[in-house]
C-alpha cells in the first residue's frame, strides 16, 4: 500500500473493515463555497466577527445591549461553524480522492463519505441562509384573513366560500384557533349556503402571520359552474388578503401609542360612525344604532363592523381591523419602496398581493401556484385543507425565502 501524507478520521476509521472493489464517480472540485452566496457568506463572517468584538467587551462588564445584541448574532455565528466544519471536510476529502498517490481502497472510502458530507454541507448552507435573512416583523404575530370574490360574478361569490372553507378546515387539522370577524353572503346576511359577498377571520395563534402570509393575492379557479347548461369552463377570481392582528390586551399595547409604530393610528383622523345594522336578523335590526364605521381620513381606508349587537364589541372589532389594514398598507409600501431600489439588481420586484398567485383547475384537479411553480394533482385534498394544501404553502415560504435573499444581496451590492 502506497503512504499517504494524510488520511481523513471516518477513512481511517474503516479501513480496517474488508473491502470489496467497487466503482468511484471522481466528484466536481468547483469551489464550495458556491453552495451559498458569496455576499452572504461575507456577510455571515463580518458578524461573527462582531461577535467576537462584543463577547469579549461583555467580559469587562455586564451590558444588556451588548448581551441582546450577541444573542441576535449567535445563531449565525453557530450556523456559520457548522458551515464551515462541514465544507473543510468536503475540501479534505475531494484533494485526498484526486491525489494520484492515494490508495484506491481509501480513494473508494473517501468517495462514500463525501456523498454524505456534501449532503452535510448543504443542510447547512440552508441553516446558515435561514439564519442570516431577517425574520418579518409581523411573522411573530395573529393574522387576519378576508377574503372577498373578485371578476366572474356569482361563480367567484361561491368559490370565495369555497376557500373560506378550505382555510377554515386548514386551520382546523393543525391546531389553529380562529375568530369570525365578519361573515356576510350576497344578500347581506350571514345566512350559510348563500355565495359569499365577506369573509373576515382571525387566526389567533402566535406565529400565524408566518404561516399564512403566503396567502396572500388573487386566487384563480378554473371550472364549469354548475349554472353552465353548455359544459363551458369559466375563469373566476377572488382576492385574499392577510394582515397582521395585534388586540389592544396585547403585552405590544405600547405600540398603539408609539408614533413610529406601523399600528399607530391618530384617532383625530378617524371619522367615527354609528347607526343601524342592515339585513336580515329580526328586531334588533333597523332600531338599534350599533353599527360602526370608521374611516381613516389620510388613506380613506374604511371598515364597517355590525356582526355583534353590541355596538362596544362592534366597535372594538373595527379599530382591531383598522389599525391592521394601516400596518399592513404602512409596510407594503416600505417593502414597495425598497423594491424599486432592487429592480435594477435584482432584475423583477418581489410579487405583491395583487398578482394572480394561484390557479385551482376542477377539470384537471390539479392546483399550481405560480409564484414557486409547485403543482399538485390533488384538489380535493388542497379544498379539504389537507397535506397538499400545507405542501403548496411550504413551496411558497420557500420561495419568499429565496426573494428575501436576492434582497440581501442586492442591498450588499448598492452598499459597496
Amino acid at each position: 500500500m502506497l503512504a499517504t501524507p494524510w488520511i481523513c478520521r471516518n477513512c481511517a476509521a474503516r479501513i480496517i473493515r474488508p473491502l470489496s472493489k467497487r466503482f468511484v464517480r471522481l466528484q466536481s472540485t468547483a469551489a464550495l463555497s458556491e453552495s451559498i452566496p458569496p455576499a452572504l457568506l461575507t456577510r455571515a463572517r463580518t458578524i461573527a466577527s462582531e461577535h467576537k468584538e462584543l463577547t469579549n467587551k461583555l467580559s469587562d462588564g455586564f451590558d444588556t445591549r451588548v448581551a441582546k445584541k450577541i444573542g441576535e448574532y449567535s445563531p449565525i455565528v453557530n450556523a456559520l461553524g457548522q458551515w464551515d466544519k462541514a465544507n473543510d471536510s468536503v475540501t479534505e476529502l475531494t484533494s485526498l480522492i484526486h491525489d494520484s498517490t492515494t490508495d484506491p481502497e481509501l480513494r473508494s472510502l473517501a468517495a462514500d463519505d463525501l456523498t454524505e458530507t456534501r449532503t452535510q454541507l448543504s443542510t447547512a448552507s440552508q441553516s446558515l441562509i435561514t439564519s442570516l435573512v431577517p425574520v418579518h416583523p409581523f411573522a411573530h404575530l395573529p393574522c387576519i384573513l378576508e377574503i372577498r370574490p373578485g371578476a366572474g360574478g356569482s361563480e367567484a361569490a361561491i368559490f370565495a366560500g369555497d376557500l373560506f372553507r378550505m382555510y377554515m378546515s386548514f386551520c382546523n387539522h393543525n391546531g389553529f384557533r380562529t375568530n369570525l370577524l365578519k361573515y356576510e353572503n350576497i344578500n347581506g346576511n350571514s345566512e350559510a349556503g348563500v355565495p359569499l359577498s365577506e369573509a373576515i377571520f382571525e387566526v389567533e395563534n402566535d406565529n400565524a402571520y408566518g404561516v399564512f402570509r403566503c396567502e396572500a393575492g388573487v386566487h384563480r379557479v378554473q371550472r364549469v359552474p354548475a349554472t353552465e347548461t353548455k359544459g363551458r369552463t369559466h375563469t373566476s377570481a377572488v382576492s385574499v388578503h392577510v394582515l397582521p392582528s395585534l388586540q389592544e390586551n396585547s403585552s405590544a399595547e405600547e405600540n398603539f401609542d408609539d408614533p413610529e409604530s406601523d399600528y399607530y393610528i391618530d384617532v383625530k383622523e378617524v371619522k367615527v360612525e354609528v347607526m343601524r345594522a342592515s339585513g336580515a336578523g329580526g328586531q334588533h335590526v333597523n332600531k338599534t344604532e350599533s353599527a360602526v364605521r370608521l374611516t381613516h381620513i389620510p388613506t380613506n381606508t374604511v371598515v364597517a363592523m355590525q356582526d355583534s349587537r353590541s355596538q362596544h364589541k362592534n366597535k372594538e372589532k373595527a379599530w382591531a381591523l383598522l389599525r391592521s389594514r394601516i400596518a399592513q398598507s404602512r409596510r407594503e409600501q416600505r417593502e414597495e419602496e425598497l423594491a424599486n431600489m432592487r429592480r435594477s439588481v435584482i432584475g423583477v420586484a418581489k410579487m405583491g398581493r395583487g398578482d394572480k398567485v394561484r390557479t385551482y383547475n376542477w377539470g384537471q384537479q390539479r392546483v399550481t401556484d405560480h409564484r414557486s411553480g409547485t403543482t399538485v394533482h390533488d384538489l380535493d385534498d388542497v379544498m379539504e385543507g389537507g397535506q397538499n394544501l400545507e405542501k403548496v404553502m411550504e413551496s411558497v415560504r420557500s420561495w419568499l425565502m429565496e426573494r428575501d435573499v436576492e434582497a440581501l444581496i442586492a442591498e450588499d451590492g448598492q452598499a459597496k
